[in-house]
């Protein structure tokens, strides 16, 4: 994400803006979790689709998300990964006990991308 040095709260709050999305969230945390596809997360986190292609376009426009295709699937990337720091912070302070990122502990549902497919 570039963060402009002219203004570094008005930034900075658009950021947290920008994530502050309960869907969003889980979005970062899943894809914190291993790069992912929209089949993928889809089935993950039950959102719709087209709802959840909305905040990925929005994560990706901010530079939160990178993309990468293969074949027909486009896989999704956090572009840094400090930013499961930020949101694991602000989770600890708000006392979840959630923890984000990869844990090893994944449980697809219903998914056939070959990411799921090929374990």
């Amino acid at each position: 994400m570039n963060m402009s040095k002219s203004n570094p709260f008005g930034e900075t709050s658009k950021f947290f803006r920008l994530i502050s999305h309960p869907a969003r969230l889980k979005i970062i945390q899943e894809i914190g979790r291993g790069n992912a596809c929209v089949c993928h997360l889809e089935s993950q986190l039950g959102l719709r689709q087209a709802n959840l292609s909305q905040h990925l376009m929005a994560l990706r426009d901010a530079g939160i998300l990178e993309t990468e295709r293969d074949g027909r699937f486009i896989y999704y990337r956090l572009a840094d990964a400090k930013i499961l720091d930020i949101i694991q912070a602000a989770m600890k302070f708000t006392g979840s006990n959630e923890v984000i990122g990869s844990n090893g502990k994944q449980s697809h549902k219903a998914c056939s991308c070959p990411k799921c497919t090929s374990k």
